[in-house]
């Protein structure tokens, strides 16, 4: 037997924000596959262009742990679009140092999500865009505490 749901007295706003997020994330990630980049790749990219920075550094800026910072950094490697350097006042961490190949696909990649935000954008009377931007920004940015990050369940790793 179904049992009756509590009343609801305001939307489910975090259910609304994240079904938006999700929608803007997977046609980003499609639109920035046409360039080889993941938005975590394109993230990097961006950070790393402003100002020398530490895989650290970046890899708090991205909101990514350290374990896939690592591989993620492999990966740009890999396809030539970033390099390790020891930073100068600690040789035990590594500046990530973005390459000539590196800063094209940024520039690309960066043109690609100007386009997809704008296209979302777009979607919406002029009047609601500054609106939905301001909005957003106030959630983001009203100085309260965010709460505590999710926690990363460990794998388990069976025997085979």
């Amino acid at each position: 037997m179904a049992q009756q749901a509590p009343p609801r007295t305001v939307r489910d706003l975090t259910g609304m924000l994240n079904s938006a997020g999700h929608v803007l994330a997977n046609r980003l990630a499609g639109a920035l596959a046409e360039v080889g980049l993941t938005d975590r790749m394109q993230c990097v990219l961006v950070h790393a262009l402003e100002q020398e920075r530490t895989q650290i550094q970046l890899a708090v800026l991205a909101d990514l742990d350290k374990t896939t910072m690592v591989s993620l950094v492999d990966e740009m490697e890999r396809r030539g679009f970033a390099e390790r350097r020891p930073a100068p006042a600690d040789r035990r961490a590594r500046i990530v140092v973005v390459t000539d190949l590196g800063r094209q696909v940024a520039q690309q990649g960066q043109e690609i999500v100007d386009r997809v935000h704008g296209a979302a954008l777009e979607a919406l009377p002029e009047a609601a865009r500054s609106a939905l931007i301001e909005a957003l920004t106030r959630i983001v940015d009203d100085g309260t505490d965010p709460g505590p990050k999710p926690v990363r369940r460990v794998r388990q790793h069976h025997a085979s």
